[in-house]
């Protein structure tokens, strides 16, 4: 979290993670969708020619509090593809949580694997605490034939927060964020005294985003 107190603004980054074509642009052009124009950024989106997202996608949302500060959230993706690790580690660089979205099928967990793992040593690269940090996991996807049952992925993934998703059709967008932000803002409320220091409290942070949805 970066605070600037001459400009009175608080940034939160969130990045999402996972393997190529998982479905993280497309979660963040959901909520571009979802989100009044007033209240959303340009949603910037740099491809290659197979429409994969070679460096990132970028979506910034702000809100004003009560005691005059603006927070803004950036969320950002990464590239899936293993040839682009670098840019990967410098996307995540200041991130305050991650959203990883797997692929549900059974095909595709092998780069679910990967991808998680090279997740956790490029946010230790950069200084992050792989186990503080707030995570959700969505698994997207759930439309296509061979999918994981969700029994089987809550008794794999344990304590960490799962979603379903469809997110082609919006499916579970909106639930992985909101989870997110919630652990965001406890996060931050534990590090920084967020409520104390700028009278934000957990409703009034969730309210503040959610009031930019249509």
């Amino acid at each position: 979290m970066q605070i600037n107190m001459q400009e009175r603004e608080i940034t939160v980054k969130v990045v999402y993670y996972g393997p190529a074509l998982s479905g993280k642009t497309t979660n963040l052009q959901q909520l571009h969708a979802l989100i009044n124009s007033t209240a959303r950024g340009k949603m910037v989106t740099l491809d290659t020619t197979d429409d994969r997202t070679l460096y990132f996608d970028f979506l910034p949302i702000e809100f004003g509090t009560q005691n005059g500060f603006s927070v803004k959230i950036k969320l950002f993706t990464v590239p899936g593809q293993v040839m682009h690790k670098s840019t990967r580690k410098v996307v995540l660089a200041g991130a305050d949580a991650v959203a990883f979205v797997a692929d549900s099928q059974r095909s595709g967990a092998s780069a679910n694997a990967y991808s998680w793992r090279d997740m956790e040593a490029n946010l230790k690269s950069n200084g992050i605490d792989f186990e503080q940090i707030p995570k959700v996991v969505q698994f997207n996807k759930r439309d296509l034939p061979d999918v994981k049952e969700l029994a089987e992925i809550k008794k794999a993934w344990g304590d960490i927060s799962t979603f379903p998703a469809v997110a082609i059709r919006g499916e579970g967008v909106l639930e992985t964020f909101r989870e997110l932000l919630s652990l965001v803002y406890r996060s931050i409320d534990e590090r920084h005294s967020f409520a104390q220091n700028f009278g934000v409290s957990e409703e009034d942070f969730l309210k503040g985003v959610f009031q930019s949805f249509k």
